[in-house]
């Protein structure tokens, strides 16, 4: 029997329905549940085929078990190695390189020292020229972690006063400085198992619960390129990163779809907020992948998921064997060259004669052997 567990925190709607759409459509040998830690052990495995994670952003705890299970063959969904190193100027770095459009930013040194850290830790970093910068990124704008999410410390900026006055409450954070863009439609596309994509129309500056009710302004021809081109840039962006769950927002100005937030590991998926239609897509689409992804799972090997910056051309699974070095042999020393030169030890006259012709450059110096008495 194959399990698949999710791992989750204070969300309540989707692990139930995802457990319970698991349990009504799976084959034979698999079964879902609610993971269930007790003792947890170096190199031992867990009891689950698959595991989904919804929570270990926020508990470091799980994230260690996390590695843990699929250093001993479970597929973790999303890859916990790859969480762990993600932030969002490299995403957005990465965007760049794969062709996908996204705002101007900047990365900001902290504003307070970091904890262990003195003047002298920082010789190889030049003061910012701020004026520089400001025209570079402009007004109005942002300022948000560089590594974080959940709408925490981020800054609507209007003017340099209003970035100084932000960036002086940051403390040891490091952050973003990005260009706000002014936008006539805005989207929030699920991408699960890195092939199934929803695009939902989205209105961010609404309240919470109300951000989902809202319809697509772009009809049309126009609309349909758009839808396109989003799905396309989501399909791009989840590759390169090796998300197996995640969403992507667009802000589309002048007909273009602009990355704002592309690393969502563990999105929004209730009921209450995201509406019943796109619930429902939701809890289909991962029940799907996890069944999917349980059928091809080995147990011992790696079954992550690794974007293409990672592993451009991943290798296969092999056994790897270990073999330890034989010892070097001491090596000889070699006798005194002045040994051959003492009376008690004479040559004869034929090893003579070949110790000459061995180094003839030394046979004109006489007498070499008193030389070295």
């Amino acid at each position: 029997m194959k399990k698949i567990g999710i791992l989750f925190g204070q969300e309540n709607t989707f692990p139930q329905a995802f457990i319970d759409r698991i349990n009504q459509k799976a084959p034979a040998g698999i079964s879902a549940e609610f993971v269930n830690i007790e003792q947890v052990e170096q190199h031992v495995a867990p009891d689950y085929a698959v595991i989904i994670d919804r929570i270990s952003q926020d508990v470091p705890f799980y994230r260690a078990y996390l590695k843990n299970a699929a250093l001993m063959g479970t597929a973790v969904i999303n890859n916990p190695f790859w969480w762990s190193a993600d932030e969002k100027f490299f995403n957005n770095s990465l965007a760049v390189r794969l062709g996908v459009p996204v705002p101007k930013t900047l990365l900001l040194p902290s504003k307070e020292r970091p904890a262990d850290t003195s003047e002298r830790s920082f010789r190889n970093l030049s003061m910012m020229d701020w004026e520089a910068a400001f025209q570079h990124i402009g007004f109005p704008a942002y300022m948000k972690p560089h590594s974080g999410g959940g709408w925490k410390s981020v800054y609507k900026l209007d003017s340099p006063d209003d970035f100084f006055r932000a960036y002086a409450e940051t403390g040891q954070l490091v952050m973003l400085f990005q260009e706000a863009v002014d936008f006539t439609d805005y989207f929030r596309c699920y991408c699960i198992g890195g092939t199934e994509v929803l695009i939902m129309p989205y209105e961010p500056r609404n309240e919470p619960h109300l951000r989902y009710a809202t319809e697509m302004k772009t009809t049309g021809e126009a609309g349909e390129k758009l839808l396109a081109t989003m799905k396309d840039y989501v399909l791009k962006l989840n590759a390169g990163l090796g998300y197996d769950f995640n969403t992507v927002e667009f802000a589309v100005r002048d007909g273009i779809p602009i990355a704002i937030d592309f690393g969502n590991p563990a999105p929004d998926a209730d009921i209450n907020s995201v509406g019943e239609k796109n619930f429902e897509w939701v809890v289909e689409a991962a029940a799907n992948m996890a069944i999917a992804r349980a059928q091809a799972q080995k147990p011992g090997q790696d079954n992550l998921t690794w974007g293409t910056f990672v592993h451009p051309h991943r290798a296969q699974p092999t056994d790897t064997h270990f073999t330890v070095a034989d010892a070097p042999a001491p090596k000889k020393r070699a006798a005194p060259k002045a040994a051959a030169a003492k009376p008690a030890a004479k040559p004869a006259a034929k090893a003579a004669t070949a110790a000459k012709a061995a180094a003839p450059k030394a046979a004109p110096k006489k007498p070499a052997a008193k030389k070295s008495e």
